[in-house]
């Protein structure tokens, strides 16, 4: 007479009333998450399992083959997370399933992962990740046999009200199978397509081979390869960075980030105690300023995906970096609040800064050529790092470069050293050599190297500088330097009404004597007037412009003034006078519709006059 078997029945054992209409609506703010946590403890299990055969609590096989398997039946509607790993008995099913408030995964470290060095952890935990099924599905089952001997498969059945029984279980092998029967609201996880990004998304580095099963039918074909694993479960972030090269770095970054073109360089970090934490983050290749700098760093917990840009983590003025950070100190299930107020965090943070630091100066040290090569796509990165965190600019100011107009590029120091018998303490820049060409030659003639500065930031950078390092920058055309003069200029009254009569009012009007005897006059604009109006438009301040702080510097070496002042004709005087204010005026900057006009005009005239 076959044995009669008793069903048992039971509620969930939880402190607060109506628990599971929570866990529905409200357990995560994402319903997907459902299959990391659920995957997550497969992996768990399959985790603990190798630990007891490591320590020599259990005997394993060497052709033991690990994995976890994820398997969708569209027609009853179900959806399966399997593994072979620890398994359950009824007791432990009662102690890990039916009581959310106790965690089978802190038992467990308790009793073997205290004396642990290998970084090796568990994942996931039983409780309420695992309860996050409840919010696709109004039934789960969990058919479960522990690896001990002699111990009999067992069936756990509950719905969504938390009313569980025991169902007559046919016997298995070793494992779990966690069997969601899917809600109405949950039928939108019977697409393989959906559920396979989803297992992209948050399974991709888990630790043991995934296995996904759409139970869409296939021909089967000869010689037809074994399936393989959705997932990597040796990432690179795990490995030395001595054992990764420069490919497999570029191969991971396009793997996981689908960007085409190749990252500037990489950081690899292998964080031991007290941070313990690892990851790669890269540099990525940006076309411009204007691009979207937003990147994309994804954090991890123990191989499992978390979150994508947790800004708490990464320093506000790197998050234009891409990469992968695995944290095992952070919660599985991590919160915004915790986050800002965890100090792991924030030496996680720091820690970032400096290795980011390091690098750029290794390779300033070790590859200056390559150095300099990268220098222009990550000025932008440096300059803003600096502007934000004065620590981070600490580490980085003897490795910062000036792009220099003839190709070159210097340090601030090396700089300063090549034109100490020119130039003290000022450095001299252009914001377009192509408008600024004849102030640039000038310069450049006489032994004055110019630096281009010719993005917006820049502006912000070197106020700091002038502010920092006790130096000046100036716009060529701000201040004459004294190298490009020969001595000073005689005063002319009589030259000095003819061209204060036709600049704007309150420029200046001064005389030198320039060693370049082809330039007849040159306008400067003060140095600082000119960046507070660039100031004032880069951040919209809706008031006027200030005027312009100007001088035109007339060159008495120059012939043309030479023959200006001899000259008796009134008529072709002002007209020649006229022209070499506008050519001043065109060096320094565009001209307007009306000022081309007037130059046009005059330019007309001048020409009719000399024929």
């Amino acid at each position: 007479m076959e044995k009669e078997k008793k069903l048992e029945t039971g509620n969930i054992s939880v402190s607060t009333e109506h628990i599971f209409p929570v866990i529905k609506k409200w357990l995560y703010s994402e319903k997907e998450i459902f299959l990391r946590e659920l995957v997550s403890n497969a992996c768990d299990a399959v985790t603990k399992m190798k630990r007891l055969g490591s320590l020599g609590e259990i005997e394993l096989s060497d052709e033991e083959k690990f994995a976890v398997w994820v398997r969708l039946d569209k027609e009853n509607k179900t959806l399966t997370v399997s593994d072979n790993g620890i398994g359950m008995n009824k007791d432990e099913v009662e102690k890990y399933i039916c009581s959310i408030a106790l965690s089978g995964a802190m038992d467990f470290m308790e009793k073997y992962e205290q004396n642990t060095t290998d970084g090796s952890g568990i994942i996931g935990h039983f409780g309420l990740g695992f309860y996050s099924a409840f919010m696709v599905a109004d039934k789960v089952a969990v058919h479960s046999r522990s690896l001990r001997d002699g111990e009999e498969s067992v069936l756990w059945v509950c719905d969504e009200q938390g009313s569980y029984h025991y169902e007559e279980a046919e016997e298995r092998s070793r494992g779990t199978d966690v069997i969601l029967y899917l809600s109405e609201e949950g039928e939108e996880y019977l697409e393989g397509f959906k559920l396979r990004d989803i297992l992209d998304k948050y399974c991709s580095f888990m630790p043991v081979e995934i296995y996904f099963d759409d139970g869409e039918k296939k021909e089967e074909k000869e010689g037809e390869e074994e399936q393989k694993p959705i997932n990597d479960i040796s990432p690179l972030w795990l490995k030395r960075p001595s054992e990764c090269s420069d490919e497999e770095y570029t191969a991971f970054y396009r793997k996981v980030f689908h960007d085409y073109k190749e990252p500037l360089f990489h950081i690899h970090i292998n964080a031991d105690y007290p941070l313990n934490f690892k990851g790669i983050l890269y540099f990525p290749r940006i076309s411009s300023e204007y691009e979207n700098m937003e990147g994309q760093v994804k954090l991890y917990y123990n191989q499992v995906f978390v979150a994508d840009n947790i800004k708490e983590v990464i320093p506000e003025y790197f998050l234009m970096l891409k990469g992968v950070l695995d944290c095992p100190e952070l919660p599985l299930n991590v919160s915004r609040s915790y986050l800002q107020n965890s100090g792991y965090v924030s030496k996680i943070s720091a820690h970032i800064v400096k290795k980011t630091a390091d690098k750029l100066c290794g390779l300033f040290n070790t590859e200056r050529e390559l150095y300099e090569k990268l220098w222009d796509d990550i000025k932008l990165f440096v300059e803003y790092g600096s502007l934000k965190d004065r620590k981070f600019y600490d580490r980085v100011k003897d490795v910062c470069l000036l792009s220099l107009c003839d190709g070159r590029y210097l340090t601030l120091k090396e700089y300063l050293e090549e034109v100490k018998d020119k130039a003290q303490g000022k450095i001299y820049y252009a914001t377009d050599k192509v408008k600024q060409a004849q102030y640039v030659s000038m310069y450049s003639a006489q032994g004055l190297p110019v630096a281009l500065l010719d993005r917006v930031l820049d502006s912000q950078f070197i106020s700091m500088l002038d502010d920092q390092e006790n130096v000046k920058f100036l716009r060529v055309d701000a201040e004459l330097a004294d190298a490009l003069k020969q001595g000073e200029g005689s005063e002319n009254e009589e030259l000095k009404a003819l061209f204060s009569a036709l600049c704007p009012e309150g420029t200046e009007i001064a005389f030198t004597s320039l060693k370049d005897e082809g330039v007849p006059a040159i306008l400067n604009i003060s140095e600082e007037s000119r960046r507070m109006n660039d100031m004032m438009k880069m951040y919209g301040m809706d008031m006027p412009d200030m005027p312009d702080k100007a001088t035109l510097l007339l060159n008495g070496s120059s012939p043309l003034i030479a023959k200006l002042t001899a000259c008796a004709d009134e008529e072709k005087k002002k007209a020649a006078a006229a022209q070499i204010y506008s050519l001043a005026l065109l060096s320094q900057r565009q001209l307007s519709a009306e000022e081309l006009q007037k130059f046009l005009a005059q330019s007309f005239k001048t020409l009719e006059l000399g024929l």
